[in-house]
């Protein structure tokens, strides 16, 4: 089986979407299965990765409000010479997979009125869901009038029935499509599956005595200091002031004394420094994106703790990636990575400086207590390797598309949810579930 993938949310250094197909990559080449990616990037290649896997690169725009990604636009389908029809017309896929809301997903649309394949050829179309619309337009769009109601009308017309069916990473990000999915005239399963973690890299044994010392050094510290740790996109979706928050209010606790190391690169950076500066100057050091993977695992496990501020996170490669480095865990206590987070293996905090502070507090001040916490979230990273996440997602691609074009009466692997039936003005049908 061949199945292409189209996204705009690639980013050569970081991003969770592109993690995910890095390891989708190494797993469709291990099973010999023929995987195509598509990719917005600064210039036009061709980059063949294996005999099985072949990404394009071609050159698309900064987006707009977010000019550390690029985004692929319509004219790359809808012309006729246009290099996306081309690739389309060329690789003839099994399985089209577009993860992307807003430029994207119309190529779904046309697929499924026959616009490009002259004979018949009729691929499956997947709509990959890594994040809700509605949270998006909340960070960047906050002052758009009617933002939620928009958001649910785009989703149930322009974007959930272009698409045969959908994948969805978390329960959280599952909601907007459940609400998108009631009362349409064609059945759409709706499949929930997680991302993962490289277990064979992020590990406690990478715990490095000597550049824990030299990071708390970096940030003011001494080796009796609590060093809690932050690795991901610095944007504002990510909701990063809270933790200087927090830090101002770890600055006052007369018992310990915390630093704050910052991993990673992006649009918020310099307004971020700006505010630690300020707000808690000496105790936050930023060391940019750290590309080398073996360096950065020893980063996790040389940590403290982990503290992720983002609500709204869709799933959270990055608190499990703390998780396998054996690290204990400070999240929020709402998003997708209550898919894997809970109080057993995690300190689950409101969304607010006074409770993440709280929640440093209590990790420092009962190791025994941390300790247990970062077995279990060990042990729960275990359920997450890379190899098994990307070769299942492999498996139900096929298990969709068997089950669509008509070769299997019904997916050995269900869905979900289904959409609900419903009238050509979307009114749900009375009786539907």
């Amino acid at each position: 089986m061949k199945s292409l993938h189209i996204t705009n949310s690639w980013h050569l250094a970081s991003g969770g979407i592109g993690t995910f197909y890095r390891a989708l990559m190494a797993a469709a080449d291990d099973r010999q299965h023929y995987l195509r990616l598509v990719v917005p990037a600064a210039g036009t290649r061709v980059e063949d990765v294996t005999p099985y896997v072949r990404i394009y690169h071609l050159k698309a725009p900064p987006a707009p409000l977010n000019r550390s990604y690029r985004w692929l636009l319509p004219q790359k389908y809808l012309l006729p010479h246009s290099e996306l029809r081309r690739i389309l017309l060329e690789e003839r896929p099994d399985v089209i997979e577009i993860c992307d809301k807003y430029t994207l997903q119309y190529l779904a649309g046309l697929v499924r009125r026959n616009w490009f394949f002259p004979d018949g050829h009729r691929p499956t179309l997947i709509g990959l869901s890594c994040e809700r619309m509605i949270d998006n337009f909340l960070v960047y769009l906050p002052r758009l009038p009617l933002a939620e109601a928009f958001c649910r009308l785009y989703m149930k017309w322009l974007y959930f029935p272009l698409f045969d069916h959908h994948i969805t990473v978390s329960h959280f990000t599952a909601a907007e499509l459940r609400d998108a999915s009631r009362g349409h005239l064609v059945p759409r399963g709706v499949w929930v599956r997680g991302m993962g973690v490289d277990i064979q890299n992020f590990g406690p044994a990478r715990r490095d005595p000597l550049l824990r010392r030299r990071l708390l050094m970096r940030a003011g510290g001494s080796a009796r200091s609590h060093l809690l740790l932050y690795a991901g996109r610095l944007a504002p979706e990510k909701n990063l002031l809270l933790l200087l928050q927090m830090m101002e209010r770890l600055a006052l606790s007369p018992d310990f004394d915390f630093r704050l190391a910052i991993v990673g690169d992006g649009m918020s950076r310099l307004e971020l420094e700006q505010i630690a500066a300020s707000a808690c100057p000496g105790r936050v050091i930023f060391l940019g994106h750290v590309g080398d993977r073996d360096e950065l695992a020893s980063v996790y496990a040389s940590a403290d703790a982990f503290v992720h501020p983002n609500p709204a996170e869709p799933f959270g490669i990055a608190p499990l990636e703390a998780m396998a480095s054996g690290l204990p865990l400070v999240a929020c206590n709402c998003g997708g990575l209550l898919s894997y987070a809970s109080r057993e293996n995690a300190w689950l905090a409101s969304p607010d400086a006074r409770s993440f502070a709280a929640a440093a507090l209590a990790v420092a001040g009962s190791p025994v207590e941390a300790e247990a916490r970062a077995v279990a979230g060990l042990e729960t990273a275990r359920r997450y390797s890379w190899p098994t996440v990307a070769s299942d997602y492999l498996m139900l691609y096929r298990e969709i598309h068997e089950w669509h074009s008509g070769a299997r009466p019904a997916p050995r692997i269900g869905p979900d949810f289904l959409s609900t039936a419903g009238n050509w003005l979307g009114r749900e049908m009375r009786g539907s579930a």
